[in-house]
């Protein structure tokens, strides 16, 4: 039976990246004779007063409105508490550390309710002799390699904290021998479909929105368990997960993507990961 379903995007996300990467899923589902209408976020709870899918795609991060969807008995992909887990860098980490994936050891900032100044208190020096320097910040939600940044001193992380003060936040043990470079593995229901190596000769992160480039990449059976596995456990049906190169040949998990993008996958492999991605869905509902 054909099946009738919405994509969610941002309306504020006005790249043709993202509009092409929506129009490639509306593709894969009219190849298996369904319907996928793009929504935006800004519509979707108007249109939900007078209609419902079968199921929505959802390639935003907006958790209240995957939760009221998934309210009203609506098939979300990915859930509401996949998208809640990897959205919270800490939340992704403490979910992942009974599983025994190997990832670069991270401490949560201290929760503060306002702008503070953290010259003097104890966190600052804790996180150095605990990391070490240099070490990674990065706010606890953020996208494209954004909200991360490289501190190489007591005084660079004090005033970095204060910069971001009161953002949720995460420090984090700098993997130096992956600078500028990492793996994005493409995982769909549990298999690895693609991959990518992105390189940077000008910062220490690879993301192709900073600056980096891509190249096909074939990864090893580890690298392509450790990124099954994640995902596994944080209930992704498909999910891009970044790793980082150990010094000594196994991988460290970076982080996992909810709603990864796939344009660039399918330009630098050519590997369409919507098929595989609406084919999930629909062995699913």
């Amino acid at each position: 039976m054909p099946s009738n379903g919405w994509v969610l995007y941002n309306e504020f996300n006005h790249s043709v990246k993202f509009r092409q990467q929506t129009l490639l899923y509306v593709e894969a589902a009219e190849k298996r004779c369904g319907r996928l209408v793009p929504v935006s976020n800004t519509e979707l709870l108007r249109k939900l007063s007078s209609t419902r899918p079968d199921y929505v795609l959802f390639l935003d991060k907006d958790l209240y409105l995957a939760e009221r969807l998934e309210t009203f008995g609506i098939p979300v992909f990915n859930s509401s508490e996949s998208i809640r887990l990897c959205d919270d860098k800490m939340l992704m980490y403490e979910r992942l550390l009974s599983t025994g994936i190997r990832m670069p050891e991270t401490i949560p900032v201290p929760l503060s309710y306002e702008s503070v100044d953290w010259t003097g208190s104890p966190f600052p020096e804790y996180a150095a002799e605990t990391l070490g320097f240099p070490m990674i910040v990065k706010c606890s939600s953020g996208s494209f390699g954004r909200q991360v940044w490289l501190v190489d001193s007591m005084a660079g992380l004090i005033e970095r904290l204060n910069a971001i003060s009161p953002a949720r936040a995460i420090v984090q043990k700098f993997i130096s021998y992956s600078k500028g470079r990492d793996v994005r593995i493409q995982i769909i229901d549990g298999k690895a479909v693609a991959a990518m190596k992105r390189h940077s000769e000008t910062d220490f992160r690879a993301n192709l929105s900073s600056g980096g480039i891509a190249e096909s990449y074939c990864p090893s059976e580890a690298e392509k368990d450790m990124a099954a596995k994640a995902c596994g456990a944080l209930g992704l049906l498909f999910g891009g997960v970044d790793l980082l190169f150990g010094e000594d040949g196994a991988p460290y998990l970076c982080e996992v993507n909810s709603n990864a993008h796939i344009k660039n996958l399918l330009a630098c492999t050519g590997v369409n990961a919507a098929d595989a991605v609406i084919e999930a869905i629909l062995s699913r509902i």
